[in-house]
C-alpha cells in the first residue's frame, strides 16, 4: 500500500489534504449511487424521480471531476482511494479470519453512466 493518505505533508500539504477529501466524497458518491440503484430497482420512484435523481449524480460526478483536474488532484486522489480500500479490505478479511486478497476490488464508478442509473434494469 501507498502512503499518500497518511502522508500529507509530503509535496504540498493542502493539496494532499484536498485529495483526502475528495477521495471521500467519491466513497460518499459511490454508496449515493449504490442507494439510488437499489431505489430504481425496488420501483419506489416515478420515471420523473428516476430522471432527477440521475441527473443530480451526474452533477456530483461532473463537480467531483472538476475540482480533481483543477487542482490536478487525480492521481493522489486515485493513491488515497488505494489506500482506503486495501484499509477496508485488510480489516474485512482480519474480521472475517480470512487470508487478504493481493488486489482489492473496487467498483469504478467513472464506467456508470449515473444519467440513466440502470433505468434499463429498473423497468425490464
Amino acid at each position: 500500500m501507498g502512503t499518500a493518505m497518511l502522508d500529507l505533508k509530503e509535496n504540498n500539504p493542502g493539496q494532499g489534504l484536498l485529495a483526502l477529501v475528495v477521495a471521500l466524497l467519491e466513497v460518499v458518491k459511490e454508496a449515493l449511487v449504490h442507494a439510488a440503484v437499489r431505489r430504481v430497482e425496488g420501483g419506489s420512484l416515478s420515471d420523473s424521480e428516476v430522471e432527477r435523481l440521475g441527473d443530480a449524480l451526474a452533477e456530483l460526478e461532473d463537480a467531483v471531476e472538476a475540482i480533481k483536474a483543477e487542482h490536478g488532484v487525480a492521481d493522489a486522489v486515485r493513491s488515497v482511494r488505494d489506500d482506503l480500500d486495501g484499509l477496508v479490505g485488510d480489516l474485512i478479511h482480519a474480521l472475517a479470519g480470512e487470508p487478504r486478497r493481493e488486489e482489492p476490488r473496487r467498483v469504478d464508478t467513472r464506467q456508470v453512466d449515473t444519467r440513466r442509473v440502470d433505468t434499463e434494469r429498473a423497468y425490464a
